[in-house]
């Protein structure tokens, strides 16, 4: 469908009067799918600015690759590529011979290319969390987002699953954690004991069966910090063994990231990517 745009707005607001009576969730399922071009780019960003004359096509086609079982590339342009990997994926080497990582596929697939790109990763996430990762394709890009991660992420969310039921249906846990240099084992306590401090916000979404489902809200990014916090608060993360999981209903650790929102280093346009969880109550 094509729509012309008659009035400046935002795209979220004028694709909810220009596709009316159609529900609005919908219509935000639509755009968070990469299902919209504006002038003939896909963009999932709610507040994208609109101009008289401007050109929206509904149903357009999804930047989705799957390159491996393993990882798939939800979006990609000159500077950057997002991806949704497996859980079992490890992000970078752990140092194995011959190892399969999220990076090696996509350094091959960048090398395929012929057009001297790169890969760089940006961020990590632990080999068996699932879900949106960001690649940068040239050193550049690789260090704008990383100074300044803090500042261009503006939303990020993963899905889990706690054992029990949580104290709140909203709360907020707050932690120093530590790194034991011999197990490699994350520690979190609530009080300031020279450890980096961490902050997670969290939505019970339902309960079932001894198990919790969690959308969770990361305000900052450390190592192992939503499996040690939650354990720390006596709700470890279904299947995680390493931190005291009783539990192993899905076969792996029930942990998924889920949204990442941020800004375009180089375009400064709000970029927006979901990945449904791949586990339910």
């Amino acid at each position: 469908m094509k729509i012309i745009v008659r009035h400046p707005s935002t795209l979220l607001e004028y694709l909810y009067e220009a596709l009316a009576p159609q529900s609005r969730t919908s219509i935000r399922s639509l755009l968070t799918h990469s299902g919209i071009s504006v002038n003939g780019q896909i963009t999932t960003a709610f507040d994208h600015p609109l101009a008289e004359g401007d050109c929206i096509i509904t149903g357009a086609a999804r930047k989705e690759k799957q390159i491996d079982r393993r990882l798939k590339i939800v979006y990609e342009d000159r500077w950057l590529i997002v991806a949704d990997k497996t859980n079992g994926l490890p992000a970078i080497s752990t140092g194995k011979e011959n190892e399969v990582t999220a990076y090696s596929i996509l350094y091959d697939y960048v090398r395929s290319s012929g057009d001297g790109s790169r890969i760089f990763i940006v961020h990590r996430l632990d080999r068996d969390t699932s879900g949106i990762m960001v690649f940068a394709k040239d050193e550049s890009t690789k260090r704008l987002l990383q100074e300044n991660w803090n500042e261009a992420v503006t939303e990020r969310k993963y899905t889990g699953v706690a054992e029990g039921r949580l104290p709140e249906t909203d709360g907020e846990i707050v932690s120093w954690l530590k790194e034991n240099p011999k197990s490699l084992k994350m520690s979190a306590v609530p009080y300031d004991n020279g450890g980096k401090k961490a902050v997670t916000s969290y939505h019970l979404a339902g309960f079932r069966k001894g198990l919790s489902l969690v959308e969770i809200t990361l305000e900052t990014g450390r190592k192992n910090q939503i499996r040690v916090q939650f354990a720390a608060i006596g709700h470890p993360i279904a299947g995680d063994k390493k931190y005291g999981a009783q539990t192993n209903p899905f076969g792996r650790l029930a942990l998924h990231a889920s949204v990442l929102e941020f800004r375009h280093p180089h375009t400064g346009k709000t970029m927006r990517f979901v990945s449904p969880a791949p586990f339910r109550l």
